[in-house]
């Protein structure tokens, strides 16, 4: 499984970008995607995810700023970010939970830089 990110970039404080991460494959092998993100000098968390049935789920810290989605047609995951705040800066990852047969597995972009300014 591949993942390529995009979208990242440098920002003001209330500004909006969109991050797109396109995915080799099939959206229906994920039981879920999402985005993930890391500061530095900090751990990899949540951002959002979105399963392949279900309600997506939201970092206390975004809800209500950022929405994920997904285009099954096109392999690709997004995540809309509004209101950006500068400690939303961070390096942000797509990921694919998938099965290969019974062994849950992992897969990871590339990361994409978002630098908000105040």
């Amino acid at each position: 499984v591949q993942l390529q990110a995009s979208g990242g970039g440098l920002v003001q404080a209330g500004g909006s970008l969109r991050l797109s991460c396109v995915t080799s494959g099939g959206m229906f092998r994920f039981t879920a995607v999402g985005w993930y993100c890391q500061a530095p000098g900090k751990q990899r968390v949540l951002v959002a995810t979105i399963p392949r049935d279900g309600t997506p789920v939201y970092a206390d810290s975004v809800r209500g700023r950022f929405t994920i989605s997904r285009d099954n047609a096109k392999n690709a995951v997004y995540l809309d970010m509004n209101s950006l705040k500068p400690e939303d800066t961070a390096v942000y990852y797509c990921k694919a939970d998938y099965r290969d047969g019974i062994v849950p597995r992992v897969g990871w972009g590339q990361g994409t830089l978002v630098t908000v300014s105040s």
